[in-house]
């Protein structure tokens, strides 16, 4: 059997229970056409890029399963008449992930390290080198080109 990574978005209208009850009907589904769910994540009602059929948020929900392609395939052919089901993707996968998936783990402020020091910039009055500018030159320095849009000629 094969391995999938399998996130599917339900409306925004349905409540967080009856999204887990997705899960469960579609998880029911693989595992009756021989297929099996190592681990479902909900990711939680969360905004989308755009609108899917009139919805700007949607329940996510990711599945990792091991499955034949014939019980994959039953669920994407149920998942498509299912009026709750916004979007569904299914990837398959060489290994599955360990531990909560990127979506699950602590995004904290900590896990990227210090953001106050950026390394040995310098004074921030050194050009580096690309050396200095020079004087800034005023309106009257510039070249005595006509304005543009033809007035004045």
């Amino acid at each position: 059997m094969a391995l999938y990574e399998h996130v599917l978005l339900a409306r925004q209208d349905i409540s967080g229970q009856q999204a887990e009850a997705l899960a469960e009907h579609f998880k029911g589904v693989l595992e009756a056409n021989g297929g099996k769910v190592s681990k479902t994540e909900n990711w939680g009602l969360r905004s989308t890029s755009h609108r899917i059929k009139k919805n700007r948020k949607a329940h996510y929900i990711l599945m990792n399963v091991d499955a034949p392609a014939a019980a994959v395939s039953e669920m994407e052919r149920q998942m498509r008449i299912h009026e709750d089901i916004l979007r569904y993707m299914t990837i398959r996968v060489e290994e599955h992930e360990e531990g909560p998936s990127a979506m699950m783990r602590k995004s904290d402020r900590d896990d990227r390290g210090d953001r106050g020091d950026r390394g040995d910039r310098g004074d921030r009055g050194d050009r580096g080198d690309r050396g200095d500018r020079g004087p800034r030159r005023s309106f009257e320095g510039r070249d005595s080109r006509p304005p543009r849009g033809g007035e004045g000629e």
